[in-house]
This record gives structure tokens, sequence and C-alpha cells, in this order.
């Protein structure tokens, strides 16, 4: 990778992460014990807002900050209760949609890696529990 080439050029900028958010979230949607998290009838402004978030994380533009401050991953995702099993349902889901773009291995690796510790740092409870609160504000 030469010093002016980022992950998310390398990646395929802004076509490739748009897919990545949307194939996710068509998973999301199907999925009744996800979508319960999403407490937006629309879950068009979360996918706006985790495609913002991947883009800057990788690279891209810096549109998430300008809008929405300081990303702060688990302070944001601190009020809602996330167990190993809703990590493991939101796992499922974005590994099938890294499935859907066409990157070159080690890129692929690297993506599915972040995302994978991205998902294991946000479990804040030990259980599946009843009193599961929305993340579409994160």
């Amino acid at each position: 990778m030469t010093e002016q080439t980022t992950y998310y050029e390398r990646m395929g900028g802004e076509a490739t992460f748009h897919k990545l958010v949307h194939e996710f979230y068509r998973g999301v949607a199907d999925d009744p014990e996800l979508r319960a998290m999403y407490p937006e009838e629309d879950l068009g402004p979360a996918e706006v807002r985790l495609r913002m978030f991947l883009e800057q994380y990788w690279g891209g533009p810096t549109t998430y900050s300008q809008q929405r401050g300081h990303p702060r991953l688990r302070m944001r995702h601190m009020p809602f209760v996330i167990t190993p099993a809703q990590r493991d349902r939101w796992l499922l889901h974005m590994m099938n949609a890294v499935d859907t773009l066409d990157l070159e291995p080690a890129l692929e690796n690297l993506l599915r890696d972040y995302l994978t510790r991205a998902a294991y740092s946000l479990v804040n409870a030990p259980e599946d529990r009843p009193d599961v609160t929305g993340l579409s504000q994160a």
C-alpha cells in the first residue's frame, strides 16, 4: 500500500461500503431477533450512520465525525444491552454481507478481523436478556 492509498480506496471506496452496509441491513430486516434491537421503523438512518462510520474508519470521508462527533464506538453502544447471542446474529449478517464483496483476500481478512473484534468489544451483557433496547442511535 502506498502512502497515498487508503484501505477505503483499496477496498473500492463508497460503492463497496454502500454494498456492505446495505447487504448487512437486508439481513437485519429479515432477522426478528436482531431487528427488534432497532426501534426505528426505517432502517435507512441506521444504515447511513454505519456506512459513514466504516468509511471513516477505513480512511474515507470524515462525514461521520462532522455530523456526529467522535465515533466513540463503545460509549455509543453502552446504553444498549448487547449479549453474545446478539453479537453472533450481528456477525452472521455482517459476514454474509462481506461475502457479497469482491475484495482481495488480504483486505477481506483485514475487514473480517476488524468487524469481529469490534463486535466482541461491544458485548456488555453475559446472557440473553428480555430488556433489549434499540441500537438505532449508535
